[in-house]
């Protein structure tokens, strides 16, 4: 599998010939914007910064759009969906949304990716993510996400074998990384990975070079 990150909560998850879009960033959001072909587009939040599943349409590729709660199955894919509540800002104002972290396996690694989360996760939803193998993590740098301090606390709960904060800025990054004992990693422009690489590992944080 190979990670590729645009910003933001976007990631292009990519096993052969099929990719995964999460959070794609839409042309009325912040954030880059960035247009290629994805089979499956994965949504947590209808929310600009988040939502933009039209820029993954692109070539001979329309994705399936998965934007809430479920369980889904799409090109052998099995995807679950919990949802959690969150407030954002929307221009000026502060508004709430519906919030979806999905749960998938993909080439034999399971992937937890949280999105625009801000709260503690129930019973109910720790049991549903089970274990996990890499874990997308919002870092808020206000008070909208989980903040930093409350970002590793979730990861160490969580027991993940790779942690990728993500949605982060200049404060919030150097707490969580301080928290977690990573100051010194180094960004990689990408990650490729395979499940015997990271057996072993227990939340090692992985940062990106931001395309």
């Amino acid at each position: 599998m190979i990670i590729t990150h645009y910003g933001r909560q976007h990631f292009k998850l990519t096993v052969g010939d099929l990719t995964i879009a999460v959070n794609p960033v839409s042309k009325d959001g912040k954030g880059k914007v960035a247009k290629y072909g994805a089979d499956i587009t994965l949504i947590t939040t209808n929310h600009p910064d988040y939502n933009g599943s039209e820029q993954t349409a692109h070539g001979d590729k329309s994705p399936f759009v998965v934007r809430g709660p479920g369980e889904y199955e799409v090109k052998d894919i099995f995807i679950k969906g919990f949802g959690t509540t969150t407030k954002l800002h929307e221009g000026k104002k502060e508004k709430e949304y519906q919030n979806t972290s999905y749960v998938l396996t993909l080439d034999n690694i399971r992937i937890t990716f949280l999105g625009a989360l801000s709260t503690a996760l129930s019973p109910e939803h720790k049991e549903i993510i089970d274990e996990t193998d890499v874990l997308f993590l919002p870092v808020g740098h206000d008070s909208f996400l989980l903040n930093p301090y409350d970002a590793h606390k979730m990861a160490v709960s969580l027991e993940p074998k790779l942690v990728i904060p993500m949605d982060y800025d200049e404060q919030s990054l150097p707490i969580f990384l301080k928290e977690a004992g990573a100051e010194k990693v180094e960004p990689v422009e990408k990650l490729t990975i395979k499940k015997k690489d990271i057996d072993g590992k227990l939340g090692e944080v992985v940062l990106f070079h931001e395309l």
